[in-house]
């Protein structure tokens, strides 16, 4: 069964996830890049470092976001935002960020490997002492579609 999303289903499925690609565009080039967030509201809040990301947000702040969650090619969510960029500045705004990230929830299994960045968990006692940009996206339009198989919703039922 193939269907949309509910705005409350697409928020519950937000709010679970961690892991989301921003679609940005800038000087003719299109670049699409996996990022940590966590969603509160009407934005996504994120901490990345400098390069080649922040360079086309500052250019041109409209971006993509998708975030997908793929159990099996019949069994799939997908969640596509447009939104704007910001640039966390204010010192108040940027330990915000910084409590919503720490506070996030993380899936029950984990990798050893797998690690968000050499800075987590974040320190909360001075953002200006640590690496890299806080940031936040403005969500203006959002959409989400699903398919679920025929045996998982017999299993479900």
């Amino acid at each position: 069964m193939f269907g949309r999303m509910t705005d409350f289903e697409v928020n519950e499925f937000l709010s679970k996830q961690i892991i989301g690609r921003i679609g940005c565009h800038a000087d003719g080039i299109t670049y699409i890049v996996p990022v940590s967030y966590v969603f509160e509201g009407d934005f996504f809040y994120g901490h990345t470092a400098e390069g080649m990301k922040m360079d086309m947000l500052r250019k041109n702040p409209m971006v993509c976001f998708e975030v997908d969650d793929i159990t099996m090619l019949d069994n799939w969510k997908s969640v596509i935002c447009q939104g704007k960029f910001e640039e966390i500045l204010d010192e108040d705004e940027c330990l915000e960020a910084m409590k919503k990230l720490n506070n996030r929830t993380f899936p029950s299994s984990t990798s050893s490997i797998m690690k968000f960045s050499a800075l987590w968990p974040f320190s909360e006692s001075n953002t200006r002492d640590l690496e890299g940009i806080f940031f936040r996206i403005k969500i203006l339009e959002k959409t989400g579609r699903f398919e679920t198989s025929v045996s998982e919703i017999i299993m479900a039922g």
